[in-house]
């Protein structure tokens, strides 16, 4: 299974981002898939999770109704992570992960966002 996450970058406080996981259409179609955040000197948490169908997502209290989780399946498999009114609190290096959202099977390596105050 593979997992590029790109997007990630500079945002002022705010600002919007949105992040790519790419991946192929049988990891979308057999795996539930995840974003995670690792913030400097913290531990790796969750953010946001959609199962494999599409039908149910689920996300971390501190980015609900900011961060939208969304797939596409066409010539481009990727996951996606919309990121808006981001907060300086949300500055981590963001992993997209494969497999149940409690303990994922794969990961991706990580994209830096970073927001300023």
């Amino acid at each position: 299974v593979q997992l590029q996450a790109s997007g990630g970058g500079l945002v002022q406080t705010g600002g919007s981002l949105r992040l790519s996981c790419a991946t192929s259409r049988r990891t979308l179609t057999f795996y539930d898939m995840s974003w995670f955040r690792r913030a400097p000197g913290k531990d790796r948490e969750f953010v946001a999770t959609m199962t494999r169908s599409g039908d149910a997502t689920s996300y971390a209290n501190s980015v609900k109704n900011r961060f939208t989780i969304s797939q596409v399946m066409s010539a481009k498999n990727a996951v996606y992570l919309q990121m808006s009114s981001l907060k300086p609190e949300g500055t981590a290096v963001y992993y997209c992960a494969a497999g149940p959202s409690r303990d994922p099977n794969f990961w991706g390596q990580g994209t830096q966002v970073t927001v300023s105050s």
